[in-house]
């Protein structure tokens, strides 16, 4: 199982090559929360729960990075905004 497990994140990777970072993120996410999660728990329950906590996590972290130089902040009256950091 775990052979298969590698050869599959393998393969997933290579398709991400032409994707925006915040798919690149979800992508990479998803597929080493899914090994963490089916290694972790031995399961294919624990492998999609790991799958989609890793794939929100890294589209989040994705989407920061498009955009280099800028940051998130909050006005005195909660709301947000870019703005350069």
């Amino acid at each position: 199982m775990r052979g298969i497990l590698i050869v599959s994140a393998v393969a997933a990777l290579a398709a991400l090559a032409g994707c925006s970072q915040t798919e690149k993120g979800a992508g990479f996410g998803a597929i080493a929360g899914a090994t963490v999660g089916g290694l972790a728990t031995n399961s294919v329950e624990g492998a999609v729960v790991g799958a989609a906590v890793g794939g929100a996590g890294g589209a989040l972290i994705g989407a920061v990075a498009d955009q280099p130089g800028y940051c998130y902040y909050r006005d005195r009256y909660g709301r947000q905004y870019r703005d350069r950091c």
